[in-house]
């Protein structure tokens, strides 16, 4: 009697593997099935680190810790995916990608509702899903290269092959998630988007192979409820975090956008409008004028022949509407990087109020640029007064802009006589951060003035005049319309008490960032 087949002998047993020139549409599938994986876990990847930027504040420390556990935990998943049993391989493979779909898809929402709803177990929320969700995607390539082996035999070829389209998927997601899906869908829908075509994975690949699974009919259904589900999501993903948004920040939000460059919220209760930028309350309207009036009338006023402001930052306008009070100024250039903001309160009516039309002012340009970059190129002949009103250097592509080197590219471009003026956060409650301000500043040649004003949303605030000579004195003579500075109020914000005396602190060069780590410190002490 003839010795039994492998697939006589056991008829759960994978088929003999085939020779390369055995490829077909389902090995073909396969592989496009890897290039989708691929971009869905790496998009997950980028949607958690994007959501604890937004709603926590960006921190290399954050970044790194989401990379690291996301790594870590697709080491583990690829370590379990050894103890799939090779008769259940593609139903199980199936299985991951429905749950990574199903996870992975509603994550964004999830994570809104946990931050607006519970707060503190936020943090703990994130790391769970990012740990679990990266176990369950570190078992895809292991498994679908199993899956591949069983219908080939060069198994060099198999692994080249693989990685070469799980890198590519991963390189498409890297390009089209910050450019496209996230300014386009915003971050749970763009997590939805992705949760889709996990989902749709797993389906085609259970009808495809229907014929070698007894369970084929059961985990279409799974598929299918997986994908209602989450279709049902993407219809109402918009209003959740809508509604998260407006328990996060508890007053009506009246417009919210994602760009390339930040999450933009605006907020109305009543007579107070309020923006935020990725979580971070940029102006009320109630006090605003506080803020503007002190960034920019100390520094213009006391340049009574300025005619030229160059202003870095600060694309909402107000400063500008600050800077055309005084006659004399005839042209000023607004630096922005996202242009969205620049316009939004330009074209949007109610917003231009604010900064009464400023930005449509024929005196205006702007330009929607990197700062940095801008003023590397820039030819324009040098500038009478420029002001950095840049968000606080929380992390290391803001720092920079607050280092030695960029304070010299500004010193560059700044005319004889003229003067720079910095927004540096709180001389109170970061006053290791605001000091370093003063000793960059110091650090690139400049004379430094340093001052503060009350801001009731904000608190203690703090801004550093400093130009290339020490003979900078408050000035007497303002212009007219003004609501909090004059030349009593001016001359007080000078004054430091004792108990805000300035400690010692290293400038802010590039290779060390120390801005960013004493801002940390500050204000993780506050938050204690």
């Amino acid at each position: 009697m003839p010795p039994q087949s492998r697939t006589e002998a056991d008829p759960h047993a994978s088929e003999t593997p085939r020779t390369d020139d055995a490829e077909g549409p389902a090995h073909h599938g396969l592989i496009v099935a890897v290039f989708i994986v691929a971009s869905c876990g790496l998009a997950y990847e980028l949607i958690a680190g994007a959501l604890a930027s937004y709603l926590l504040g960006e921190s290399v420390l954050r970044f790194s810790t989401i990379i690291g556990t996301y790594l870590f935990a697709m080491g583990i998943g690829s370590h379990l995916s050894r103890y799939v049993d090779e008769r259940t391989l593609l139903a199980r493979f199936i299985d991951i990608e429905l749950m990574i779909g199903l996870l992975g898809g509603l994550s964004a929402c999830a994570l809104f509702l946990i931050y607006a709803w519970a707060g503190a177990p936020f943090r703990v929320s994130l790391y769970a899903i990012v740990l679990i969700i990266g176990v369950l995607v570190g078992m895809e390539i292991p498994l679908v290269m199993r899956l591949l082996h069983q219908r080939r035999q060069a198994f060099e070829a198999l692994v080249s092959r693989v990685l070469t389209f799980d890198y590519l998927g991963a390189l498409a997601v890297s390009l089209l998630f910050p450019l496209v899906f996230a300014p386009m869908l915003g971050l749970a829908r763009t997590a939805v988007v992705f949760g889709l075509l996990n989902a749709g994975i797993g389906l085609w690949m259970a009808h495809r192979y229907r014929r070698e699974l007894p369970q084929a009919r059961a985990l279409m259904l799974r598929a299918w409820l997986v994908l209602a589900v989450l279709l049902a999501a993407l219809a109402w993903a918009q209003r959740l975090t809508d509604h998260a948004e407006a328990s996060l920040y508890g007053d009506t939000v009246v417009h919210s956008e994602t760009t390339p460059f930040q999450r933009i919220v605006l907020t109305r209760w009543q007579d107070d409008t309020r923006l935020y930028l990725n979580g971070n309350l940029q102006f009320s309207t109630r006090d605003e004028h506080r803020y503007h009036e002190a960034l920019v009338h100390p520094a213009l006023a006391a340049l009574p022949r300025a005619q030229r402001v160059l202003v870095l930052g600060g694309g909402d306008g107000l400063a500008v509407r600050e800077i055309l009070k005084h006659p004399q100024v005839r042209q000023v250039t607004l630096i922005e990087l996202d242009p969205a903001m620049t316009r939004l309160f330009r074209d949007h009516d109610e917003l231009a109020a604010l900064n009464a039309f400023a930005l449509r002012d024929p005196r205006v340009h702007t330009i929607n640029a990197d700062a940095a970059q801008w003023l590397e190129t820039a030819t324009d002949a040098p500038w009478d007064l420029i002001i950095a009103d840049f968000p606080d250097p929380s992390h290391y592509a803001l720092g920079k802009l607050y280092a030695v080197p960029m304070y010299r590219l500004m010193t560059h471009h700044l005319a004889a006589g003229g003067l720079i003026v910095v927004q540096s956060t709180s001389p109170w409650y970061a006053p290791q951060a605001f000091w370093c301000v003063d000793a960059t500043l110091r650090e690139a040649g400049l004379h430094t003035a340093p001052y503060h004003a009350q801001v009731p949303s904000f608190g203690d605030w703090g801004f550093i005049i400093a130009g290339r000579t020490a003979d900078y004195r408050p000035p007497s003579v303002f212009p007219p319309g003004l609501r909090h500075a004059n030349a009593a109020t001016v001359r007080q914000m000078f004054d430091f008490p004792p108990d805000m005396r300035a400690p010692e602190v290293e400038p802010n060069r590039l290779n060390t960032q120390m801005l960013v780590h004493y801002f940390e410190q500050d204000w993780s002490r506050q938050s204690r």
